[in-house]
């Protein structure tokens, strides 16, 4: 590769940065906006719009800026194990809040 071609790309790379990093403050500036909004009776409404943000956020910033859709098969594996058992350990911790040894009291 020559020194032009690596320029061409490091300059192509610091733009896609760049835009990501603009939408990235714009779905937070978005975030924000729908925390101070008046939408629906409730907060549900608003934590559901918040939470779909949030996802299209951290798509952006796992996938561009630290190069998950790049990468191998293996980091993908991990990456599965890990949310397999992390929801796992949601799961058993839910199942578990009320279960409290027998003679002591629940606070």
């Amino acid at each position: 590769m020559s020194q032009t071609e690596q320029a061409v790309s490091l300059k192509n790379y610091i733009r896609l940065c760049a835009v990501v990093f603009l939408i990235v403050l714009c779905t937070t500036s978005a975030m924000i906006a729908t925390s101070f909004s008046h939408i629906g009776e409730g907060w549900t409404l608003k934590v559901a719009i918040i939470l779909a943000i949030a996802t299209v956020n951290a798509f952006l910033v796992a996938g561009y800026l630290m190069h998950l859709l790049s990468e191998k098969k293996l980091v993908y594996t991990v990456l599965a194990f890990t949310v397999f058992f992390v929801i796992g350990l949601m799961g058993l911790t839910i199942w578990a809040a009320h279960a409290f040894p027998p003679g002591t009291a629940s606070h």
